[in-house]
């Protein structure tokens, strides 16, 4: 993998960590509770082929991508299923599903980023 490769990744990791902050943020100020919860699933959907395919073509530590990935899945279930059980039933999925989730989530990206860090030294 050559630098500017794994420079790319990096950013995109450290790029859905903050997109996952603010859209929760903007959840909060603004409503819309199932709508941040599709358009979260509609967007991880290609990050995690993307991540598959980086862990395929070794640009990534195969086994911090596979947990980053795991972790994102995680995120999802715990994010998505808290806002829409709150947008259909009216509560939640448990006391602070949707924030451990969201934390679940840019930790997640983080670790993406994370594992192209071997690769750039190697």
């Amino acid at each position: 993998m050559t630098l500017a490769s794994g420079l790319l990744i990096v950013a995109a990791g450290f790029s859905g960590a903050l997109g996952v902050g603010l859209s929760a943020a903007a959840a909060h100020i603004t409503g819309g509770n199932l709508t941040t919860a599709a358009q979260f699933l509609l967007f991880h959907a290609p990050g995690l082929l993307a991540l598959s395919a980086l862990i395929a073509a070794g640009a990534v530590h195969p086994t911090l991508a596979q947990i980053a990935g795991y972790v994102l899945i995680l995120g999802l279930i715990l994010f998505c299923g808290d806002l829409s059980r709150r947008a259909f039933a009216g509560v939640a999925l448990f006391p602070r599903a949707a924030p451990a989730g969201g934390i679940l989530l840019m930790l997640g990206w983080v670790l993406v980023a994370v594992s192209a860090l071997p690769r750039l030294r190697g």
